[in-house]
């Protein structure tokens, strides 16, 4: 098994020992405390989920206000969720459905963007590339005569 295998299992776990080091401690009403608490636990995150998902339904798909400094801010291991919610914007996907690695993408206004890629959901490398600027024409910067 992998580690990642591992910390999927561990919150269950960790939450079937709470459980029942709550029975022993203090019966039944220890079980429905730690229910309780293992239940505003899950809402909590789940209430972020869907924030951070109804701010990025918002915007357009792959958008950025700025590719540089997404670039600045991204970490590797971060979760794909956390990166839309800096972006606050859905990546385009650059990669097949379903399939490991996934590429997305994000696209500012001036044309920067940054190419990430997510294994398992975590982000293992990104790639930031800016527009080529085309070469000034000499007569465009002088002012017609009147």
């Amino acid at each position: 098994m992998r580690a990642m295998d591992f910390k999927k299992l561990l919150v269950p776990v960790g939450a079937i020992l709470l459980l029942g080091l709550a029975w022993r401690s203090g019966g039944w009403g220890g079980v429905a405390l730690a229910g309780g608490a293992i239940v505003m636990f899950l809402l909590l995150h789940f209430n972020r989920a869907m924030q951070v998902l109804k701010r990025a339904a918002e915007r357009p798909v792959g958008y950025v206000a700025s590719a540089v400094m997404l670039n600045a801010k991204l970490k590797p291991g971060v979760t794909l969720m956390h990166v839309i919610a800096m972006t606050r914007a859905l990546g385009e996907l650059r990669s097949p459905k379903d399939e490991q690695p996934e590429h997305y993408r994000w696209t500012d206004g001036g044309g920067s963007y940054v190419d990430t890629v997510f294994n398992g959901g975590k982000l293992q490398s990104w790639a930031m590339t800016r527009p080529e600027t085309a070469p000034e024409d000499d007569n465009s910067t002088q002012t017609p005569a009147a």
